[in-house]
């Protein structure tokens, strides 16, 4: 028997100027999902059913970009994509460019447990929600007042919104690729200058009292996407991974994400090379995302719990067993 624990994350990607009121509704959320979390833990339920259960709360509340409040794509539409991996035997499910499905982890978790495949999307994963008699609603539900004004915004300034960031202002938006554009914050995600922060990917992950870890992640993507955009949010081994020593969830720039394949980085190197958690996770950080910006949150067999990222801030906190519980920005 080990102490379980469990760590959530809003996003990484935090604007120092966030008015304090936001700041505060953001920590009340997560606050509440780590005392769901601990209570299921405390109860003797698995690590996967905890994720489950915390990932869909944080679907639930507009508050961070993840089923209601998602970012919207070029169409005005929400797609939204969402993924689970149950360390004890790696299973893991995914799901894709869902339109109407009320809770995306919840279907990734149905495509674990019920069906011959790991990942659904698109119309097929509409038709297996269907199947498996999930609560749908119009896409309508999940689009709010805040979302419209980002994406007003994302095409004024024709540009797509990492982590709903968008051209810092005087940036001639209308040049291909914004070559040689002046950068006034000096900030630049995948080429593009970036001055307006808002919250993104919601994640959690956790270790219970056996020992056994797991992880799930959700999210609405990038704000002002192409239709039919995947992030990293569900690729299994990217956006999030879990197995018999650790539990991954990731956020951030989805693309750098992809490319250095994050989360499962982190486990191999616990598994493979022998460090710990935090160093794992410092190393994964530093050295995989070349210019890239992320963060992620992790969790060990033994209890342990990990942070890191590159950003200057992300939504997260965790709780464990001895009744330790923190939720950060900075």
């Amino acid at each position: 028997m080990v102490g379980w624990a469990i760590a959530v994350h809003g996003g990484a990607g935090v604007d120092p100027g966030l008015p304090v009121e936001r700041q505060e509704e953001a920590r009340r959320v997560l606050e509440r999902c780590l005392r769901v979390g601990a209570a299921g833990l405390r109860a003797g339920l698995p690590a996967v059913d905890v994720v489950e259960m915390v990932v869909r709360e944080l679907e639930t509340d507009p508050v961070f970009n993840s089923g209601r409040g998602s970012a919207l794509t070029r169409k005005s539409t929400v797609e939204m994509e969402a993924s689970i991996m149950d360390g004890h035997g790696r299973r893991c499910g995914a799901v894709s460019g869902l339109t109407t499905v009320k809770n995306p982890v919840s279907l990734a978790r149905l495509v674990m447990d019920r069906s011959p495949h790991s990942y659904l999307a698109f119309d097929g994963a509409e038709e297996f929600a269907r199947e498996q008699g999930v609560e749908v609603v119009d896409n309508s539900y999940f689009i709010t007042e805040e979302s419209m004004s980002m994406l007003k915004r994302a095409k004024e300034a024709n540009s797509i919104m990492y982590d709903y960031r968008v051209p810092a202002p005087g940036v001639d938006s209308a040049s291909p690729g914004l070559e040689g554009a002046k950068v006034e914050n000096g900030l630049l995600m995948n080429g593009l200058p970036i001055s307006v922060y808002a919250p993104e990917t919601v994640g959690c992950v956790v270790v219970d009292s056996n020992g056994w870890c797991a992880a799930a992640t959700s999210t609405g993507g990038l704000m002002n996407k192409m239709s039919g955009r995947i992030g990293d949010s569900p690729l299994i081994g990217s956006g999030t991974y879990a197995c018999g020593d650790c539990a991954v969830s990731c956020t951030g720039e989805g693309e750098a994400i992809i490319r250095s394949t994050l989360a499962r980085d982190v486990a191999a190197l616990v598994e493979y090379k022998g460090l710990s958690l935090q160093e794992a996770v410092d190393y994964a950080i530093k050295e995989r995302l070349d210019e890239g910006m992320a963060g992620l949150i992790a969790v060990s067999r033994n209890g342990e719990v990990a942070y890191g990222f590159n950003t200057q801030g992300m939504f997260r906190g965790c709780a464990t067993e001895d009744g330790f519980m923190e939720v950060s920005i900075w």
